[in-house]
Order: C-alpha cells, then sequence, then structure tokens
C-alpha cells in the first residue's frame, strides 16, 4: 500500500503541468526592505508560488566514514481551483526530496514523495517550520530541526541545532536573481548547524553526527525566462564561517546572474555582487542514465572591495551524485556533497547543485 499511495501522489503534479501553465493567478512580489519576521518566516508562505526548506551536509559515522545528507521540502501553489469549495482541490501542493551520499556505494540513494494539501496527510504551517507529507517531515523544536524520512531504501532520523542567527542574503533577505527588481526570492540560510541521529539501511542503523547548511527561500517568479539553470554552492568552513555563493546561467552557459555571501565566525557578514562571483568548471562528468554531463568539480573564485578575493576549489565527495526528480517537481539535477580545498588542503565541507544541464530548468 504505501508505494501505490506513493505513485498516486507523484502523478498528480504531473497531470496539473498544463493547467499550471494557463493559471491566471495574482501571486505577491518580493518586496526590497520588507523586513523578514521570525519565528514566523520560519513557516510557509502560501500565498508566494514557490518555497522551499532545504537541508544538506556531511556527517561521519562510528567508523568515520563521511557520508552527503540531503533533504528538501517544497511548497508550490499552482494557481488552479483556488475558488472551488471542493476539499480536494489542489490549492497547495508539497514535495520532497531526500538522497544519501556513500562513495563506498558509488551513486546516490534517494527517494521522493508529493501529495497535495490536507486531510492530515500533508501540511506545511505558516506559524514556524513545520511540514510533513505521510512519513516524511521536518520541524522546527525551539533551537532544532527534527527531520524524520522514511524513505524507501533509508531512514533518516536526525537533528539540527542552530548554532547562530539566521543569515540574510542578498539585501537584508531579499535576494536578486536578475537585473529586473521582481527576478528576487527571499532568502536566508542558516549554516554550521550540528548533526546528531541516526540512519538506517535496511537491518542496519548506525548513529552519525557532523555539519549541515539549511535554506529557506520563497518567491513567485524569480527566474529569467533568458536563464537556463543554476550554479549554487553552500560551504561550511572549519574557521566557523560560512561561504554561499551562486551564478545563475543563460542558454548559452555564460554567467547571467550572480551573487553570495560569506559570514565569519564573529558575524560579520560580505555580500557579493554579480560582477564579485566567478564559477569555473576543472572536472566534468556524464550520467549513464541521462547522458548529462555536469561540472563536479569546479573553482570559486569570489571577492569584493570589503572582502578579500579567495580562491576554493570543490572537490566533489563522489562523482555520481545526480538525482532525477522527474517524478515529482519535474527535473533532473546534480546534487553532491563537496570538500572545499585550497591546494591539497581541507578547509570546509558543503554542497554543489548543478541544475539546468539537461533541459532548461523551469520554476
Amino acid at each position: 500500500m504505501p508505494d501505490m499511495r506513493r505513485r498516486i501522489f507523484l502523478a498528480l503534479p504531473l497531470g496539473l503541468a498544463a493547467w499550471t501553465a494557463r493559471a491566471e493567478v495574482g501571486y505577491p512580489d518580493v518586496v526590497s526592505g520588507a523586513a523578514l519576521r521570525f519565528p514566523r518566516d520560519h513557516g510557509s508562505h502560501p500565498e508566494f508560488r514557490t518555497e522551499w526548506w532545504y537541508i544538506t551536509g556531511l556527517v561521519r559515522d562510528g567508523a568515520g566514514t563521511e557520508i552527503g545528507v540531503q533533504i528538501t521540502f517544497f511548497r508550490s501553489r499552482p494557481g488552479i481551483a483556488e475558488t472551488g469549495a471542493s476539499r480536494f482541490a489542489p490549492r497547495q501542493l508539497l514535495f520532497a526530496h531526500a538522497a544519501l551520499a556513500r562513495p563506498a556505494t558509488g551513486h546516490l540513494l534517494h527517494d521522493q514523495i508529493s501529495a497535495r494539501t490536507g486531510f492530515r496527510l500533508a501540511e506545511a504551517r505558516e506559524d514556524t517550520t513545520n511540514v510533513h507529507i505521510e512519513g516524511w517531515s521536518l520541524q522546527l523544536d525551539g533551537n532544532t530541526y527534527v527531520a524524520d524520512i522514511a524513505a524507501r531504501e533509508f531512514a533518516l532520523r536526525l537533528s539540527f541545532a542552530v548554532t547562530a542567527p539566521p543569515l540574510l542574503q542578498g539585501d537584508a533577505g531579499v535576494s536578486r536573481k536578475g537585473p529586473r527588481v521582481e527576478q528576487a526570492s527571499y532568502y536566508y540560510s542558516l549554516p554550521q548547524m550540528k548533526v546528531a541521529g541516526t540512519i538506517s539501511e535496511g537491518p542496519r542503523t548506525e548513529a552519525v553526527s557532523g555539519i549541515a547548511w539549511l535554506d529557506h527561500e520563497w518567491s513567485s517568479a524569480y527566474l529569467a525566462s533568458e536563464a537556463r539553470g543554476w550554479d549554487w554552492t553552500g560551504i561550511n568552513l572549519d574557521d566557523g564561517s560560512a561561504l554561499m555563493a551562486f551564478r545563475i546561467r543563460d542558454r548559452d552557459g555564460n554567467a547571467f546572474w550572480a551573487g553570495g555571501s560569506h559570514r565569519d565566525a564573529n558575524g560579520k557578514v560580505s555580500s557579493f555582487g554579480p560582477n564579485d562571483v566567478r564559477f569555473v568548471p576543472l572536472r566534468r562528468w556524464r550520467s549513464p542514465r541521462t547522458n548529462i554531463e555536469y561540472p563536479v568539480a569546479m573553482r570559486l573564485e569570489i571577492g569584493s572591495r570589503a572582502f578579500e578575493p579567495h580562491t576554493f576549489d570543490l572537490a566533489p565527495l563522489m562523482d555520481d551524485q545526480e538525482l532525477d526528480a522527474r517524478a515529482s517537481v519535474g527535473t533532473v539535477y546534480w546534487e553532491g556533497g563537496v570538500r572545499a580545498m585550497q591546494g591539497a588542503a581541507t578547509i570546509g565541507r558543503g554542497y554543489l547543485e548543478l541544475t539546468g544541464y539537461g533541459a532548461p530548468l523551469k520554476l
């Protein structure tokens, strides 16, 4: 029964695709100068079109083996049937992805699930982070996020302790994604979270601990029509600082927009604009399943007038970290654990996300 229910839910967004494209709904804009408010803004923003809570991190088991962990919950307002009285109307859709990256396995273990909200099967509260789809959930309890993921091949029972205030991205939490004002999102991060809990695969359950990163982002329309996809990285550096950088690529693969931030261990924040961030592919890997080629090793060059230029080489935990999410959000992307290197020295760990290397990404 669980597998059948999962297949029914995953088919739902695909069947709505044509209707969503024709929807005429007034979505709110992201407004510069609008202050984020906590704890309310940890919660859902159902009036906006798209939203996600995204956790990535590297943990170690008792033997010291490094494992990449990704947990993402998405919320979508498709803009259809909003005036209908039926409780079955898909006014809000929820999706979730989870993945484990074990170098010994050589490829991702991943799963996905989706559902319309309601009937206590799937909900996303507005007052704080509390989102669930059946047996998958992410909740904020005090200063700790608790994730409970019952995937088909694995289970995650993990807590993520917040160690610092939210890192507001862009201009006080408004992150531009293009040259036009409306191409923006509300966006904050919680880096350097302390992870503890268990990972189960089959009969084996092991305790793990490590460091993770959380992004919470919501918007109505911030990816420009000229854009094909993006490269993003969030790195927890060993000195206690945190680095985020992204570039949005145009249809020819060139940088269309870019940005990022650095917060040092003392809390000083430096923000970066389009001319301050450069991603340089160092090595590419081609998927044997989709034939998509990804730049899985990257050099990140970042700096500004207020931040001395730095260069970081991002080395993947393993090459095959491709996640096929066509059954839920309709895309294939590379989402992988990486080590941040300067020369031969590892100075931090985090994740690299590569989208739009197959078909152009559509949000």
